[in-house]
C-alpha cells in the first residue's frame, strides 16, 4: 500500500498543518477520498467558513494525480454544500445551515456503517482495545463541537 500524502495549509491559523491521504490500493477511487477528508475536515471544524483550499492543480500535482480527480472531488462537495468555487478564484469552505434533523433510517445506516468499519479494521489485525480507544475519542470530540 503506498499513501500520497499531502499537508493542506489555509488561512485562518491552525496550529499544525492538515494532511489529506491517498491510498492507492484502494478500491475506493482517489476523488471520493479527497471527499471524504475534506468533509471531515469541514465538519469537525478543521476547515472553517471562509477557508480557501489549494488551487485544483496544486492539489493535484502534490498528491501526483490528475487534476480532473481534484476537480471532481471539489464539484462534489460543492453539491454537498460545502464548498463554494469561483472560476478564477478557487473553492472556498461555506457556512453551511444547520442540516435537517435525521431521520431513523440515517441513525441505522450509520450503525451499519461503523459495524462495517470495525469489522475491517478487526480483519486487518487492529485490537478490539486500540478500536473501542479510538472510538470513545471520537465520541468525546464530537460532543465538544
Amino acid at each position: 500500500m503506498v499513501d500520497m500524502v499531502y499537508s493542506l495549509s489555509v488561512h485562518h491559523g491552525m496550529s499544525a498543518p492538515t494532511q489529506i491521504r491517498l491510498d492507492t490500493a484502494s478500491s475506493v477511487p482517489a476523488w471520493r477520498q479527497i471527499v471524504s477528508q475534506l468533509r471531515t475536515l469541514v465538519v469537525e471544524e478543521v476547515l472553517r467558513p471562509g477557508d480557501a483550499l489549494p488551487p485544483v492543480r496544486q492539489l493535484a500535482l502534490n498528491l501526483g494525480i490528475h487534476f480532473n480527480t481534484v476537480a471532481e472531488a471539489y464539484r462534489a462537495l460543492a453539491a454537498e454544500g460545502f464548498l463554494e468555487i469561483v472560476h478564477g478564484h478557487g473553492a472556498r469552505v461555506v457556512d453551511r445551515q444547520a442540516a435537517v434533523p435525521a431521520g431513523p433510517e440515517v441513525a441505522d445506516d450509520f450503525r451499519l456503517k461503523l459495524r462495517e468499519l470495525v469489522a475491517g479494521i478487526r480483519a486487518r489485525g487492529l485490537s478490539a482495545r486500540v478500536a473501542a480507544t479510538e472510538l470513545r475519542r471520537l465520541a468525546e470530540a464530537m460532543e465538544g463541537l
